[in-house]
């Protein structure tokens, strides 16, 4: 919380600066409310947090070892009855098959074949009246309450894996979902042909969603930085050379200020920010290919500081001389108390802004001498 306020406190002052940027007219998008509303933009707030450092990697689902079993016969036969079909759950020791022996009798005796485990039914390999041997795979039933998510790690980076390494798991079939674990098991070898090594993880599945042979994503959490300003990594536009971001005025409605920035690290949803944005700035995520394109909006600077305003402005967006109000007809007295309203105001904030910026200078240092003592 504290460290919250003292941001405030500095965001202030940028705030100040931010309003007299000469090339604000340049950089402004502002757009009519139903081509924002068209555009379904989405925001994020420019924050301080904790930035994890990840490793990529793709990789897949399989059966956790020791929860997939196979149902066969002790004797050779034929299959008497089947009880159970594919995708259905059984318990351990129910009845699913009945093999009548090749013995003779009358009528031949048969034999129960149970469930070795709880689980689900994957495959049935038999039919009712089909002949049977003690080689044959009958039923394959799987315990998926729990699977086993296997990461391809690039051999390079397998030296930053650790047995309790955090990942984030993303499956192709669930884009909505995100599964967390850690890792609990790194191969004894690796795959020379592919240059990787195997990372697993064991993950919770109560709904059965996650299906051996799915393909997933993963990112290991490898290391962690605090207070790291970040915005998602659909905020940002440009290529290498000039990385920028649309941020949403604090003062016109509709309006979106093209913001140039300084990239530092990433990892698979978040960039860090180091210089360019403050803490609560508005970053467009979704949204923002569309601005880059957008020009300078289908609403100039002019319009829309004379209408949140109340009096005329220049084309860039300056308030006028005296001599600009006269020259273009409007009344001295208007402007006259619109001016004093206008400077007044920017007096109040300019006074609060660098009073508040005082006291953050005082604190830092009495925080400080503190720490010192």
């Amino acid at each position: 919380m504290k460290l919250k306020s003292l941001s405030l406190l500095a965001l202030l002052p940028a705030l100040s600066l931010r309003a007299a940027d000469p090339g604000r007219a340049d950089n402004t998008v502002i757009l009519e409310a139903a081509a924002v509303a068209n555009l379904q933009l989405e925001f994020a707030e420019a924050e301080e947090t904790t930035f994890e450092e990840t490793i990529f990697s793709l990789g897949h689902i399989e059966v956790l070892p020791g929860n997939r079993a196979i149902v066969s016969s002790r004797i050779p036969g034929r299959a008497f009855s089947v009880l159970v079909i594919p995708h259905q759950e059984v318990e351990a020791d129910a009845e699913v098959a009945w093999v009548e022996s090749r013995q003779p009798g009358d009528p031949p005796p048969v034999i129960k074949l149970t469930a070795p485990i709880r689980g689900m039914v994957s495959k049935v390999n038999i039919a009712q009246g089909q002949p049977i041997s003690p080689d044959q795979e009958l039923i394959e039933i799987m315990d998926l309450s729990t699977v086993e998510a296997v990461a391809n790690v690039p051999q390079h980076l397998a030296g930053k894996l650790k047995i309790g390494v955090k990942a984030h798991i993303r499956i192709n079939a669930l884009p909505d979902r995100v599964f967390e674990t850690k890792l609990v098991h790194i191969a004894a070898t690796a795959d020379e042909d592919a240059g990787t090594l195997e990372a697993a993880f064991h993950v919770a599945n109560p709904d059965k969603l996650l299906r051996p042979g799915m393909k997933a994503e993963f990112s290991l959490v490898v290391s962690q930085r605090e207070g790291v300003m970040s915005i998602p990594r659909s905020a940002v536009q440009g290529d290498a050379a000039e990385r920028f971001v649309y941020i949403k005025d604090y003062d016109l409605k509709n309006a979106f200020v093209k913001t140039s920035v300084v990239l530092g690290a990433q990892n698979d949803q978040f960039v860090e920010v180091v210089k360019g944005l403050f803490p609560g700035d508005e970053v467009v995520t979704r949204g923002a290919y569309a601005l880059a394109f957008a020009g300078k909006g289908s609403v100039s600077l002019k319009e829309a500081m004379d209408a949140a305003h109340g009096h005329p402005h220049n084309e860039d967006g300056t308030e006028m001389s005296k001599e600009q109000l006269a020259a273009g007809g409007h009344e001295d007295h208007d402007h006259e108390h619109g001016g004093e309203s206008w400077n007044m105001q920017t007096t109040f904030f300019a006074g609060t802004s660098g009073l508040l910026l005082l006291l953050l200078v005082l604190t830092l240092v009495m925080n400080r001498k503190t720490a010192a003592a």
